[in-house]
């Protein structure tokens, strides 16, 4: 039987591997997804995106299942309980930023009806198909991430840099960056 063949940075490890075959490249339309990868991308800075894949249930259910009009609505008392949670990324800073990202995210809402409306708009609701062959090919940020970043940032999101903001549009299928070789490229 002939394995199938995939991007290789899952490596063997069975939940990168299952994230990289039915999440990472898929395009979503969710707001609440949209703003969970959010959430996590920006939790991830610094960090590998494994460990956060291995604590993303933890993330789950710390941030009441990424429902931002709850997120929003934290309070000191809220910050205080999720720094001493060690089930997740004990940082204050993004931790404060989740809550300010969670305001602006509703605020996007407000003006666009969905975040979803406004973050596709800058790919013409079109996922960009990339046909990177090795790796080292794939950016780190491009002039579309640039420009993203600089939005987002206007609007009053926090952790939202170029390099975080390219993960999340490959997370989210707004660019499929899986390899020409791997079997999800075409899908």
């Amino acid at each position: 039987m002939k394995s199938i063949e995939r991007c290789p940075w899952p490596s063997d490890d069975k939940l990168m591997i299952k994230y990289h075959d039915n999440e990472w490249g898929v395009p979503l339309h969710n707001d609440r997804k949209l703003f969970e990868f959010l959430i996590l991308e920006g939790f991830q800075a610094g960090l590998s995106w494994r460990t956060i894949l291995y604590k993303r249930e933890n993330f789950r259910k710390a941030f009441d299942n990424f429902d931002f009009d709850k997120v929003a609505k934290y309070d000191r008392r809220k910050i205080n309980s999720l720094l001493k949670n060690e089930r997740i990324v004990r940082n204050k800073l993004k931790i404060e930023s989740a809550i300010i990202n969670a305001k602006a995210f509703i605020q996007v809402r407000k003006e666009f009806g969905t975040f979803d409306k406004y973050v596709w708009s800058f790919v013409n609701g079109k996922q960009i198909q990339n046909r990177f062959k090795s790796l080292k090919d794939l950016p780190a940020r491009t002039e579309l991430s640039d420009k993203i970043s600089e939005d987002l940032k206007e609007r009053g999101f926090k952790f939202v840099g170029s390099t975080i903001v390219y993960a999340h549009m490959q997370a989210t299928g707004m660019v499929n960056d899986h390899l020409v070789r791997c079997y999800r490229h075409k899908i």
